[in-house]
């Protein structure tokens, strides 16, 4: 059986070898919007809950949307339209309404990027900022949450006069679901705030994982820091097969983002008899895959349907390499996941510890393994699990080691897929 997977921009072909019982796992898709546009302004026009766009906008002088950066597929360029649309109709300027790249700590947007995202004409017409998450005099202090996170949000979303966060809804390895308050926090917060809501206090909670909300103490704390940042409007749709639109959710921002959950959980739940005894995964292709760092989310979706024990081999190009320079530094100075989480048990929160924090996690339970041919070779001795020259090796290997009549999970969309296996 041949298998196409999501890789990089081109995707990868690769033989299953003979063997292992296999079960392809396919993202379980709705269907696409036959008119987007209609819906989205559906959406807006007609909330979840709260007044409509236009009406909320009437008035104000100002807004800030703060929107998806290129590491996530969000088609930015169909729902900006129709939301910049009705700012205007309420009365709001172009120059008035600034359009945040939340990057959170990643990289700032190339201008080609910036273009990528929002599309050439609203790019040369509105004012575009890249969010800078390691300069504290663009961030407005807030205060801190009950739990004593300090708030730091970027002054241009906070001091706008309309707060809008446009986004998509897909499971999320710590918050449970993306969308809604992450365009918030991480994604217009400074360092400081990131540091510690990427905490072990949260990383470490067995709540903080894909799927749970109403729970996970990381949700409720973006909650609360979204509601301290003046948080007004949120657009949020769901994607289908191709990056289409299959539903869009808008309003008040909570119970907006809340349908949405609701729609993803109740739609696209891809359910397994029981667990698995491994998993070939992805990370869903570009631009999912650019870095190392980002790939680790395919292996923490493909945890949940695998046995303890069981081997999750990771698929991923990386053709940026690694990822921030916090993120390789601290690659290569821990060569033993266990000792990594211990040393970082009683030191101070350092930027980018917590997605090598969730791979040390799913490596006490699980074996990792890996073909990311992007990754330099100065990383590979600390991977903390084989790496392959190739897919075919590796799935080669795989199935020797699994032997004949062993249950193996097939994910060649990653992250995409919301897979869970009944009890």
């Amino acid at each position: 059986m041949r298998v196409e997977f999501a890789f990089g921009k081109t995707g990868l072909e690769a033989h299953l070898p003979p063997g292992p019982e296999y079960r392809v796992l396919e993202a379980v898709w709705t269907e696409p919007l036959a008119d987007e546009n209609a819906a989205l302004e559906r959406a807006m026009d007609h909330p979840v809950a709260g007044p409509p766009l236009v009406e909320l906008a009437r008035g104000r002088k100002s807004a800030a949307v703060s929107v998806c950066d290129i590491t996530r597929p969000a088609p930015n360029r169909r729902t900006l339209p129709p939301l910049l649309k009705r700012l205007e109709q309420a009365g709001i300027p172009k120059a008035a309404t600034h359009i945040l790249i939340a990057t959170g700590l990643h990289r700032p947007a190339s201008e080609s990027e910036i273009v990528e995202i929002l599309g050439p004409e609203i790019a040369a017409a509105y004012p575009v900022v890249n969010h800078n998450a390691r300069e504290l005099a663009d961030h407005r202090h807030l205060g801190e949450t009950k739990s004593g996170t300090p708030v730091f949000i970027d002054r241009r979303y906070t001091d706008a006069e309309l707060h809008i966060t446009l986004g998509f809804i897909e499971q999320h390895l710590m918050a449970g679901f993306s969308g809604g308050r992450k365009l918030i926090a991480p994604g217009v917060a400074y360092q400081d705030t990131i540091r510690t809501l990427h905490s072990p206090r949260f990383m470490r909670d067995p709540r903080a994982v894909e799927g749970s909300i109403e729970e996970n103490p990381l949700h409720q704390e973006l909650l609360e820091i979204a509601s301290m940042a003046g948080h007004d409007f949120v657009l949020d749709v769901v994607l289908t097969q191709g990056r289409k639109i299959s539903a869009a959710f808008a309003g008040e921002p909570r119970a907006a983002h809340q349908a949405g959950i609701d729609f993803v959980r109740g739609n696209t739940t891809a359910w397994l008899p029981g667990q698995v005894d491994a998993a070939v995964t992805t990370s869903a292709g570009y631009p999912l895959d650019l870095t190392f760092y980002q790939a680790v989310k395919g292996v923490t979706a493909a945890s949940h349907i695998v046995k303890p024990g069981g081997i999750i081999l990771v698929l991923a190009a990386c053709s940026e390499g690694t990822g921030a320079h916090e993120f390789s530094r601290l690659m290569k100075e821990s060569p033993e996941a266990g000792r990594f989480l211990e040393s970082i048990s009683s030191k101070p929160v350092t930027i980018d510890q917590w997605q090598l924090e969730k791979l040390a996690l799913i490596v006490q339970t699980h074996r990792v393994w890996f073909y990311t041919p992007g990754l330099p070779t100065e990383y590979h001795a600390n991977l903390w699990g084989p790496i392959f020259g190739s897919a075919q090796e590796a799935m080669e290997k795989l199935a020797a080691e699994v032997g004949a009549g062993a249950e193996v999970a097939v994910i060649p969309e990653g992250p995409y897929v919301f897979a869970r296996a009944r009890k």
